[in-house]
């Protein structure tokens, strides 16, 4: 079976004509005959070029309201004929159908449709009958016949055109087909899970657009993104993102999202070292890093505000690997792009999935997304003493950024800014030394400060050493059958606790 391979006849039929006319043209040049249905067939003509319809093929005219056109014998076996095996020649040829080499059809909108919130029958109709039969049969038969699949395959194929005309290679062939069923596969994943709904009876989850990183966590690993990363930010400076980064920038996003007013974070590998909350953005700065400026070496800083030059003067004074922002002043930029390697990014305005997964032992694990953000009104007061106005604030501060960390986690904070905080401890205990130890080392006074805890305290301890440091106020889940202990401690000390109800353990 010879490799190489002529297209004679190509059957086109799509929704998005844009950088179609280059290609019909240049087909036609080669000789190459058309075959088409309704809008396409228009366009195709309009060019000035002949093309036949589907309809006098197949004899049969589009019916059912559209929902059959091009499922005949005479257009499948057109397609999927073994062009070297006599007995399928011998066939097509009984039957007068004609070989068709070239197929190009794209899909109806399905996910556009679900995301715009139409009505079922609406969706319904969207589901492509003939275009998928098209496509899979196509790239079946990718020995004999070229697929594309979709928009994104149009520019391939001019250039394997204008490179050596209408003949393909069985290494292109096999190209497009995978990239067709990439299409494929995609579309019925999304139509699945439609279907599915919030049951999760499987796991089907599809991305686009594959992103090769320059390794994985570590260099001797590979590493992947697959998703839109530019629906989300604009790169305007910088080297190119690693797969370390995009764990942090993810870290920081789901932060910073946590927060109304105006808010600096600085990130150290997906846990805050510093963060405040301050009436300019500025501000905001200072004091997130006054609360670790050694870790700060080397973050990810990440702000909700506009950063103006004077914010960039005093961010520029340290070293640090991402910066992000939903925009910067003009003078801003100059500054901050001094350094070659500093990846500056925009933030865009972008939903985000509702479902996390990650894979581990021979599965996957998938939950929703942590979207519980405490208001006063959740917060009951368990204790004699009922914490101030300030303590509720300090408290509701404290207990974002403890969501935002790896448990075991200890948040300290007051006037709106992190003091210390200590993360990933096996021990509740040698979470909260390693907070007032940090606290200590960058010179905190924690008289008046609040203690927020992602998980119950199954014994007073971290109560009693908390208060023995001057922190006033305390909030927790709840839900120990010991919590009376702490309550108890509480009431004879003079703190406040509430409890949410809600745990925030993250690993």
């Amino acid at each position: 079976m010879s490799e190489t391979k002529r297209i004679k006849t190509a059957l086109v039929s799509v929704y998005h004509k844009e950088g179609l006319d280059e290609i019909i043209t240049k087909l036609h040049e080669e000789g190459v005959e058309f075959l088409s249905t309704g809008g396409t067939r228009q366009f195709i003509e309009s060019l000035g070029y002949p093309c036949k319809a589907v309809e006098d093929l197949t004899t049969y005219p589009s019916i059912l309201g559209g929902r059959v056109k091009t499922l005949h014998p005479k257009i499948f076996g057109g397609i999927l004929c073994r062009r070297g095996l006599e007995q399928d020649m011998q066939q097509i040829a009984k039957y007068e159908i004609p070989e068709i080499d070239l197929v190009i059809v794209d899909l109806y909108p399905f996910e556009a449709t679900v995301a715009s919130g139409a009505e079922e029958p609406a969706i319904i109709e969207k589901i492509d009958i003939g275009g998928i039969s098209l496509i899979r049969a196509a790239a079946k038969n990718y020995n004999d016949v070229v697929i594309v699949a979709s928009q994104a395959q149009y520019q391939p194929l001019r250039d394997m055109l204008m490179e050596h005309g209408a003949v393909t290679s069985l290494e292109e062939r096999r190209w497009f087909a995978k990239e067709a069923f990439a299409v494929s596969s995609h579309y019925d994943s999304a139509i699945f899970n439609y279907f599915d709904g919030e049951e999760g009876s499987a796991f089907r989850c599809s991305a686009n657009n594959q992103k090769t990183l320059r390794y994985g966590e570590n260099p001797h690993q590979k590493g992947y993104f697959y998703g839109n990363i530019d629906a989300m930010f604009d790169q305007i400076h910088g080297k190119e993102i690693s797969y370390n980064n995009l764990l942090d920038i993810n870290a920081a996003v789901d932060l910073i999202d946590e927060f109304d007013e105006t808010t600096f974070a600085i990130l150290k590998h997906n846990n805050a070292c510093g963060l405040a909350s301050r009436a300019t953005v500025l501000e905001s700065w200072n004091d997130a890093l006054a609360g670790d400026p050694v870790s700060a070496f080397g973050g990810v800083l990440i702000t909700n505000g506009v950063i103006d030059k004077a914010a960039a003067e005093e961010i520029n004074k340290i070293f640090f690997e991402v910066i992000i922002a939903p925009d910067y002043d003009v003078d801003a930029l100059e500054i901050l792009g001094q350094k070659k390697n500093r990846i500056i990014l925009v933030r865009k305005q972008a939903a985000l999935p509702k479902k996390q997964f990650r894979s581990l032992l021979n599965g996957v694990l998938v939950q929703d997304r942590d979207l519980k953000v405490e208001t006063p009104e959740d917060l009951k007061t368990v204790t004699t003493k009922t914490p101030t106005e300030q303590e509720v604030e300090d408290m509701l501060f404290a207990n974002k950024i403890v969501k935002n960390s790896k448990s075991n986690a200890i948040v300290l904070a007051k006037g709106k800014q992190l003091l210390a905080s200590g993360v990933g401890q096996t021990s509740r205990v040698d979470a909260l030394k390693q907070a007032i130890e940090k606290a200590h080392n960058f010179g905190f006074d924690l008289n008046g400060a609040v203690m927020a805890s992602d998980a119950f305290f199954p014994f007073p301890d971290c109560v009693e050493i908390a208060g023995n440091e001057g922190v006033t106020a305390v909030i927790q889940p709840g839900g120990s059958i010991k919590d009376e202990l702490s309550f108890e401690y509480c009431n004879e000390h003079g703190m406040a606790m509430v409890i949410t109800g809600f745990r925030h353990f993250k690993h």
